[in-house]
């Protein structure tokens, strides 16, 4: 499967939707630009967030930082 089809979804895509939360919440709620949470789930960039950051996407999500997936993009 090539990583455009639409049915790769990743798991970040997923965990977000089920917790409700669009692009542009986790952006503003992690001080960052709603493309760069786009480009995170196309697999296009790796997510750097700062300890402050990390904390607030573990609130958002409600998981332990061990459940959070170490991959954002489509599944390989």
């Amino acid at each position: 499967m090539k990583r455009d089809e639409p049915n790769l979804k990743s798991v970040f895509v997923q965990l977000r939707k089920e917790k409700g939360l669009s692009q542009k919440t986790v952006a503003q709620e992690l001080e960052i630009n709603e493309q760069t949470v786009r480009n995170w789930e196309h697999g296009r960039t790796v997510p750097t967030l700062t300890v402050p950051q990390m904390k607030r996407l573990c609130k958002l999500l409600q998981l332990p930082i061990e459940q959070v997936p170490d991959n954002f993009g489509p599944a390989e």
